[in-house]
């Protein structure tokens, strides 16, 4: 995959897992992360508990190790690479977010439609 999708799918990640941690945990930190992918350090600034970090940084040495060229989804990759016990957290972390950013994204229009 190129470096702008490796980027997106960094920002994807931390997305939800930011979300998940502000929602399920107490006990975040902000902590700056370095990735380097082919040749390129990607910078990016975490706040997570202890937990969700080491979750993420495993999800980010998946991210770096992919062998697709065009990345499929985890979910429906037909070479998986996680193993079970992370998958399960990763897992639990993307489906709560997806919900929390739906609803996000749905109170944002309504909002919307009674500014104008």
């Amino acid at each position: 995959m190129d470096i702008k999708k490796f980027e997106t799918e960094v920002d994807t990640l931390k997305s939800f897992f930011e979300i998940y941690c502000k929602d399920k945990h107490k006990n975040s930190n902000t902590v700056a992360v370095d990735l380097e992918y082919k040749g390129k350090i990607i910078s990016r600034e975490l706040k997570l508990c202890d937990e969700c970090l080491d979750n993420i940084k495993y999800s980010f040495e998946r991210l770096r190790e992919c062998p697709h060229e065009i990345k499929p989804r985890c979910r429906k990759c037909p070479s998986p690479c996680y193993e079970k016990s992370y998958w399960k957290k990763t897992s639990k972390v993307m489906m709560y977010s997806g919900v929390q950013l739906g609803l996000i994204k749905v109170k944002d229009k309504i909002k919307g439609l009674f500014k104008k």
